[in-house]
């Protein structure tokens, strides 16, 4: 229980966060719940397929090699972990009516990702104890975080835009390159200091995140 409470911890504090900072018309619970349980089931579910179908056709890389940790990093584990979010968020967030300011991107997405990662974690902390609980709530967590932030900005740019296609994709590949650029530094450990480049890429991701709220805080004040 006590590992429980640990992986799931920084998971809602990332949620009251978002929600706190949705500040003009606020998201039906039952619908961000909602949102949280399709990310823990349904994409954990897609992700998990397209992780099978992967390894049918492809054989693991070389876990010294850069180049097969970059295909790694960003064209298997980004690619098919965020277009397993997006997909709940394109298709099933997005066309809501309650899916009515541009900041409802960002909580929507970030709802779908806290659900992935509220599994993810789980199953992490309760294989490696409080010591992993620990060192992901200050890294994983937050980095999922920024990688839903970046997705649902554009996302919400999309939803009132007439280049819906344009933006929502847009939305999905950044999400990709922030999550593989992330990945890419755990991944080539096996470079001394070279993993401290995922602390920056999370840093930046953090600033980036921050700015976005603020914007899409501003256009969503329209009413």
């Amino acid at each position: 229980m006590n590992l429980l409470i640990a992986a799931i911890i920084p998971i809602f504090i990332v949620i009251i966060y978002i929600y706190i900072k949705d500040k003009y018309e606020k998201e039906s619970k039952w619908l961000l719940f909602f949102n949280f349980i399709l990310g823990a089931i349904l994409s954990i579910i897609i992700s998990t397929i397209l992780y099978e179908i992967h390894d049918l056709f492809f054989q693991e890389g070389d876990k010294f090699s850069i180049v097969d940790q970059f295909i790694k990093a960003f064209f298997v584990v980004a690619l098919i972990e965020e277009f397993s979010k997006y997909v709940i968020v394109r298709y099933y967030s997005q066309p809501k009516k309650g899916f009515n300011e541009p900041f409802d991107g960002i909580v929507y997405a970030v709802m779908v990702s806290m659900g992935f990662a509220a599994v993810e974690n789980i199953l992490y902390v309760f294989k490696g104890g409080f010591d992993v609980a620990l060192i992901r709530a200050i890294t994983a967590i937050p980095a999922h975080a920024t990688f839903g932030v970046i997705m649902g900005y554009f996302m919400g740019l999309a939803k009132f835009s007439n280049q819906k296609r344009k933006w929502n994709l847009i939305g999905l590949s950044l999400a990709i390159l922030a999550h593989g650029t992330y990945d890419f530094f755990l991944f080539i450990n096996f470079i001394p200091g070279i993993s401290f480049g995922a602390f920056i890429s999370l840093f930046i991701g953090i600033i980036l995140s921050r700015k976005a709220i603020k914007i899409h805080q501003n256009n969503s004040n329209f009413k």
